[in-house]
């Protein structure tokens, strides 16, 4: 791939496709929801091959190890070669996207308000469990 001996954290990330942008790796890093090798890093990092990162967005946790360097953002098949996912990672992600599923689409929140018809729905689900049972 690259030559790139030297190349930041926040922008290998973004090479590797787990970000869309810098900014949103560097934030990520930032916030603690990106790890090298168990600890807490900075964006300025420089990554080695070997080097083993945890990589958490939204409800997934990844565990990755770095297997090329580049600071140039290519294909996604491309991208998919500077990295290798543990077996263990691609096992707990599994798991625990089964286990969501099976929960249901309750666990989902929303950001907005409830629309008319969800707020019937709720108020409807509401007065059903509050009411006496009819036989």
């Amino acid at each position: 791939m690259g030559d790139d001996s030297k190349v930041r954290l926040d922008k290998w990330l973004w090479a590797a496709r787990f970000f869309k942008t810098r900014g949103l790796a560097k934030t990520a890093i930032e916030g603690g929801k990106v790890q090298c090798r168990g600890d807490r890093c900075k964006p300025s990092k420089e990554p080695k091959v070997g080097d083993e990162l945890q990589i958490r967005q939204g409800f997934e946790q990844r565990t990755v190890v770095i297997r090329e360097l580049s600071g140039q953002r290519r294909g996604a098949a491309e991208a998919q070669l500077l990295y290798e996912e543990t077996a263990d990672s691609v096992l707990q992600r599994e798991e625990a996207a089964a286990k969501r599923k099976a929960m249901g689409p309750g666990l989902l929140i929303s950001e907005h308000r409830p629309s008319k018809k969800q707020r019937r729905q709720i108020h409807r689900f509401r007065n059903a469990r509050n009411s006496p049972e009819q036989d």
